[in-house]
């Protein structure tokens, strides 16, 4: 479990390196969203862990203290090729309404989702929840339990999909079989309503729903306005048809534009389309997001190029990522084109509701989420395979991942202790050296 040390000098080069690539561009281009990107990154090491999944996967490919050799039993052609989250910590998950109507809790932000080596979602999770025990002065020990807790139900719940269990009998997490802290979020969600949503960011003028002013909405110029409506247009094409049911649901009735300042979203553009909805009645109107879609951090480390030829764009990627990892995905899920970059459209939903660690301390509650999201992580990969309509992992990845686990069953959760342990010490360690680096003016371009 020792962790080892690094010069801070050389180790301060490689974060800013791996800045330089994943954030070079836009932080020319906006140097004031990363001021506030950064300073969000600097209250916590978990914080700074949420914004540098690239220097993960720099480490996880590049640093042999850290690499996947570590990982050999469980990883052949295929489970080294299966669709991944891509940023699988424990704060990505939440609540969405799928499209048949039901509230569910799961995975959420597909925005770093690829296709890699199982392993690489495990272990991000795993790290993060050593932060996260970290944080709450949990001992080494209880959070070995922890990350064991959730390598057991991940494993147990793959097996179970692997064999064919029923669908009654690996339910999802809804407001009829979650329990805990995932129920209470679904009970959130449940008492949000369209209404609400649509009061908080639009106005009624001259008996027509608008985007109000303010509130970090931009207005936008004609040329500008045409360009989106144009991409808007692309969009549609790129719907199935269960989602073109009612051609009047996609009258547009304002646009306006946005700046992502979060920690996953700085200096990228984005656009907010007002639309018509189910009904005439003016508390239908659905409002959707245009956002540029990024470059997904594991992708700088998978070679493979028949991955990369299988995606038109960025934007595109995403989208038929998130399709094949989420059963039943947003029905207003699709992508376009806006000035030559792919882009990511999806509804601002009024029904997402992220987990809050910040009320969950007891070691006991924390290991029954922990449990959860192991098999909402089983789930999510079984969901993504030959079945899922893509041709890209043309076999079942559950059997795949479930055989790769019983070659070496008891080297699994040792393997995700060890590492979590190791890596959450790293991240802690590479907080504080970025933490000098940025108040002490060492980030180029800021």
């Amino acid at each position: 479990m020792s962790v080892p040390q690094l010069n801070e000098e050389r180790r301060g080069e490689e974060i800013l390196a791996v800045f330089d690539t994943a954030f070079g561009q836009l932080l020319a281009a906006d140097p004031a969203a990363f001021r506030v990107k950064f300073r969000k990154m600097a209250a916590s090491a978990f914080a700074f862990y949420r914004g540098t999944a690239g220097l993960f996967y720099r480490d996880l490919t590049e640093d042999p203290d850290f690499g996947d050799q570590h990982d050999g039993a469980y990883l052949d052609e295929r489970t080294s090729r299966v669709w991944i989250h891509g940023d699988l910590h424990a704060e990505n998950f939440g609540t969405y309404m799928d499209s048949t109507g039901r509230l569910i809790f799961n995975v959420n932000d597909f925005d770093e989702a690829y296709v890699g080596p199982f392993t690489w979602d495990l272990k991000r999770f795993a790290a993060s929840v050593a932060l996260i025990g970290y944080a709450k002065a949990f001992s080494d020990e209880q959070i070995s339990e922890l990350v064991r807790v959730y390598a057991g139900a991940y494993r147990e719940r793959i097996h179970a999909l692997a064999t064919g269990a029923k669908s009654d009998e690996v339910p999802p997490f809804t407001l009829d079989t979650a329990e805990g802290p995932l129920l209470g979020a679904l009970r959130v969600a449940r008492s949000l309503t369209r209404f609400g949503l649509l009061d908080s960011m639009t106005e009624i003028r001259d008996f027509e729903r608008r985007f109000a002013p303010g509130g970090g909405s931009i207005e936008l110029d004609a040329a500008t306005r045409y360009k989106v409506l144009a991409a808007f247009d692309g969009y549609l094409e790129t719907l199935p048809e269960s989602s073109l049911a009612r051609p009047d649901s996609y009258r547009v009735k304002d646009v306006v534009g946005r700046r992502g300042i979060g920690i996953g979203s700085a200096g990228l553009p984005s656009y907010n389309i007002l639309l018509e909805g189910n009904s005439d009645a003016l508390e239908n109107d659905v409002v959707i997001y245009i956002k540029q879609a990024q470059t997904p951090a594991v992708s700088r480390h998978i070679t493979d190029q028949a991955i990369r030829d299988y995606f038109q764009h960025e934007g595109h990627r995403t989208v038929i990522s998130q399709r094949a990892l989420q059963a039943h995905a947003d029905p207003w899920l699709g992508w376009t084109e806006l000035d030559g970059a792919g882009q990511l459209v999806a509804e601002v939903s009024p029904y997402a509701v992220d987990l809050d660690w910040g009320d969950i301390d007891d070691p006991e509650e924390i290991a029954e989420v922990v449990a959860d999201l192991g098999r909402a992580t089983a789930t999510m990969h079984a969901a993504a395979d030959d079945q899922s309509g893509e041709s890209l992992v043309p076999f079942s990845t559950e059997r795949a991942i479930d055989a790769a686990i019983a070659a070496d069953e008891e080297g699994f959760a040792p393997l995700l202790v060890d590492f979590a342990h190791r890596y959450g010490a790293r991240a802690r360690g590479d907080h504080q050296t970025f933490v000098d680096l940025f108040r002490n003016g060492r980030i180029p371009g800021l």
